[in-house]
C-alpha cells in the first residue's frame, strides 16, 4: 500500500490525511486489476509479437531453454532400431517391369547376365479411381391378347436411385463418422472418385443410410434398460440453430447416442428406459438423482478438489489438499487391484479408512461456516454413498472415462458443424455415431456393416443386428 511521506503527513488535517488514504487506496486497487490484465495479455498474445495472436495457440506452452553442450539433432538418434517396409512378395504385385542395363558402366561394353536375384524397388501408388456403373435396360412387351404394354422391372435388390450400396456406405460414413460437411463430401465425391455429385444428393444419401440402420438402432435402444450397468454423458449441441443435447449410454459391448430438446431427467428415460436397477456411472448432474445406485465420476471430483486447492481462501485450499490426498490413497489401491498385486477383498479393506477419512473431511466442511466449502461439502456428504458404489461392485469403474470418450468424437463433429439442421439430420447423426462407436467395441468394420446394411435395405429386408454375439445366441436359446 502507498504510503504519505512523513514530511507532508505532519502538515495535514485529519481529514486530508484520510482523503489522500483513500485515494491511494484506490490507486492500488486500480494499478493491481491493470497488473492482472497485463498479465492476461501477455499470456494470451505470442511470445514473438511481430506474428499474430492467430498464429500460437492461447494455450501454449513456453518453449524450454535448450540446456548447454552438445545440441541434439533432429529425427532418428544414432544406434536407433530401424524401421523401413517390407517388401511384398513379387507374385502379389499389380506389374514387374525388368530393368536390363545397357552397357557395362565403366567401357560401355557387352554384357553377359548373370545368374545373381536382381535388386527389388517398388514404388506404391493409387490406381486411377473410376466408378463401377452398372446400366439396367428394361425392355417392353405388348400382349397380343389385350395389347397391354409390360415393361420389365428391376431386379430384387437394386436401388431405384443412382446411389448403390458401398457408395451409400462411404458417403454415410464420410459425413458423420470422418465428420465432413455435405459440400466437402460432395467435393470429395467428384475431385478423387469420379462420382458427380451434388450437396444436396448427399442429403438424399444420407437419410438412405440413416433409414437403413434405424431397425438396429432402435434394437440396441432397446436393450439398454436390460443392462446391469451403462456410463452415460451428454454434452450440448445444436438442432435448427435451436439449443439441444446429444447423449450417449456405452454398454460393455455396445454404445448408444440420443439427441434430444433439454437435459432433463425425461431425455435420460427417453435414452436408457427406467434405471432404477441400473448402476449409472456419471458426474453429479441433478437429473441422474433419481437413480437408486449411482456411482459418481471421481475423475470429475479430483477436478473440484484442485478447484478448491487453487481458492486464495485458506480453509478451502486446506480442505482440498486433504481431499486430494485421500483421493492419490485411493486411486493408488485401486491400480494395486487393476494390475493383480491385490485381490477384491484386500482392496475393499484398504479403502475403508479412505472412506472414513472422507467422510470426516466432508463433514468438517459442512461445519466450517465458510461459504465456499457448505454447499460443495453438502452435497457429497448426503450423497456419499454415490462415491463408493465401485468399491461394493466388482467391476464398477470409479470414473465415468468411458463414456467422455464415447462422447469426445461427436463433440469434435458438433464444432465443426454448428450442430444438425433438421430433424432428420439428428437421427442420422445419432445412428451413424451409434454405428461407429459400437462396430469399435465389437472390433467390426464399420464400413463393411454399413454395405450389409444398404444391400438389405435396397432388397427389402432388415440391416444386421448390432447386438453382441453373446446377447443374440441367448435369445436364440
Amino acid at each position: 500500500m502507498s504510503k504519505i511521506p512523513p514530511e507532508l503527513e505532519a502538515e495535514m488535517t485529519p481529514a486530508v490525511k484520510a482523503f489522500v488514504l483513500a485515494l491511494f487506496d484506490r490507486l492500488d486497487k486500480v494499478e493491481a486489476k491493470l497488473a492482472k490484465a497485463e498479465a492476461k495479455i501477455q499470456k494470451l498474445t505470442p511470445r514473438n509479437s511481430s506474428v499474430p495472436p492467430s498464429t500460437e495457440h492461447p494455450h501454449a506452452k513456453p518453449k524450454r531453454k535448450s540446456l548447454p553442450g552438445k545440441k541434439r539433432k533432429q529425427g532418428g538418434q544414432k544406434g536407433h532400431k530401424r524401421h523401413s517396409r517390407d517388401l511384398v512378395p513379387s507374385e502379389d504385385c499389380t506389374h514387374i517391369i525388368p530393368c536390363v542395363p545397357e552397357g557395362c558402366r565403366r567401357c560401355g561394353g557387352d554384357l553377359q547376365a548373370d545368374n545373381t536375384p536382381p535388386a527389388r524397388h517398388q514404388v506404391w501408388d493409387l490406381p486411377q479411381i473410376q466408378p463401377i456403373i452398372d446400366e439396367y435396360q428394361l425392355f417392353r412387351g405388348h400382349c397380343r391378347c389385350c395389347g397391354i404394354t409390360t415393361q420389365a422391372g428391376l431386379p430384387r435388390g437394386v436401388p431405384s436411385g443412382q446411389c448403390g450400396p458401398r457408395l451409400a456406405a462411404f458417403t454415410g460414413l464420410l459425413m458423420g463418422h470422418f465428420r465432413q460437411s455435405k459440400r466437402r463430401a460432395s467435393s470429395f465425391l467428384g475431385d478423387l472418385l469420379n462420382i458427380p455429385c451434388s450437396a444436396a444428393w448427399t442429403v438424399k444419401i444420407q437419410n438412405l443410410v440413416s433409414d437403413s440402420i434405424a431397425i438396429p438402432y432402435e434394437e440396441l435402444r432397446g436393450n439398454l434398460a436390460d443392462q446391469k450397468q451403462l456410463y452415460v454423458d451428454e454434452s450440448p449441441t445444436k438442432e435448427k440453430r435451436q439449443k439441444a443435447w446429444l447423449w450417449v449410454a456405452v454398454a460393455p459391448m455396445f454404445t448408444v447416442f440420443g439427441i434430444f430438446g433439454d437435459r432433463s431427467r425425461q431425455s435420460l428415460v427417453s435414452l436408457v428406459g427406467d434405471y432404477q436397477g441400473i448402476i449409472l456411472n456419471c458426474d453429479r448432474a441433478k437429473m441422474y438423482l433419481d437413480g437408486k445406485r449411482l456411482q459418481w465420476c471421481w475423475a470429475h471430483l479430483k477436478r473440484d478438489f484442485q478447484k478448491l486447492i487453487d481458492s486464495s481462501d485458506g480453509k478451502v485450499k486446506r480442505m482440498g489438499n486433504d481431499l486430494m490426498r485421500e483421493h492419490r490413497k485411493l486411486f493408488e489401491c485401486w491400480r494395486q487391484y487393476q494390475s493383480g498385486e491385490i485381490q477384491w477383498r484386500t482392496f475393499q479393506n484398504k479403502v475403508i479408512p479412505i472412506r472414513e477419512e472422507v467422510r470426516v473431511l466432508l463433514l468438517r466442511g459442512r461445519f466450517s461456516g465458510n461459504a465456499k466449502l457448505i454447499g460443495f461439502c453438502n452435497e457429497l456428504y448426503d450423497r456419499r454413498e454415490h462415491l463408493w458404489t465401485f468399491t461394493r461392485v466388482k467391476g464398477i469403474e470409479p470414473t465415468n472415462n468411458t463414456a467422455e470418450r464415447a462422447l469426445r468424437p461427436a463433440v469434435i463433429y458438433r464444432k465443426l458443424s454448428f450442430g444438425t439442421q433438421s430433424a432428420a439430420g439428428s437421427r442420422y447423426l445419432e445412428r451413424l455415431l451409434t454405428v461407429s462407436e459400437t462396430c469399435r467395441l465389437q472390433n467390426r468394420n464399420a464400413y463393411e456393416y454399413l454395405v450389409d446394411a444398404m444391400n438389405a435395405k435396397f432388397a427389402g429386408n432388415v440391416a444386421p443386428s448390432l447386438m453382441p454375439a453373446l446377447k443374440q445366441t441367448a435369445a436364440a436359446a
